[in-house]
């Protein structure tokens, strides 16, 4: 009861965004689309659900295709319930994704110890948590020791990596989603 059921995806989202990232505006869209601003802001607000002939014809507008756009729509729900998996002895490091779908956001749930060699950067902010246990992590040159309820941020751009120093370090790791324009652009004044 209360867990996410599958719903149709509510494309609107994917739309205004790929349409900023353009920096098209509606009219600019509409020319290109052949369909009015008033449809094309109605699909932007989820009002209107376009055939799949106007997603095309959006698509192409906004190049990128059809497909792209239902991959990066989200589902019309506002709640979702992951489960935790059932306990049980799993050997080596595990790896849970908090957050299904293709959103602003996404969250793992690091179980154990991983690759301590293998270096991350995103191009978006991200935070990490220690659930349990407690982790080292090497960013801009520096390290830092974090135990069970302690936080680190990283800006986009960050080069960082981590390891676990207690067996059974749960680390969650919550992230502004790649396909997002977070980053500042710094060349624009």
């Amino acid at each position: 009861m209360g867990d996410h059921k599958e719903q149709p995806p509510r494309v609107g989202a994917a739309v205004r965004r790929r349409r900023r990232t353009l920096e098209l505006t509606l009219a600019a869209v509409a020319e290109r689309s052949g369909l009015s601003v008033p449809f094309l802001s109605q699909i932007e607000n989820d009002r209107a659900r376009p055939s799949r002939s106007s997603l095309e014809k959006v698509a192409d507008a906004l190049r990128t295709t059809a497909v792209e756009l239902l991959a990066a729509a989200d589902p019309a729900c506002s709640v979702d319930v992951v489960r935790a998996e059932p306990a049980g002895p799993c050997p080596g490091p595990q790896v849970r994704s908090l957050v299904r779908g293709h959103h602003q956001m996404h969250a793992q749930e690091f179980t154990g110890d991983h690759d301590a060699g293998r270096e991350f950067q995103y191009r978006n902010d991200q935070l990490m948590y220690v659930a349990d246990g407690a982790v080292e992590i090497e960013a801009e040159g520096r390290a830092y020791r974090l135990g069970r309820g302690d936080t680190l941020y990283l800006t986009g751009g960050v080069r960082h990596r981590w390891r676990a120093t207690v067996s059974d370090t749960r680390l969650l790791v919550v992230a502004v989603a790649e396909h997002v324009e977070a980053v500042q652009d710094r060349s624009r004044p």
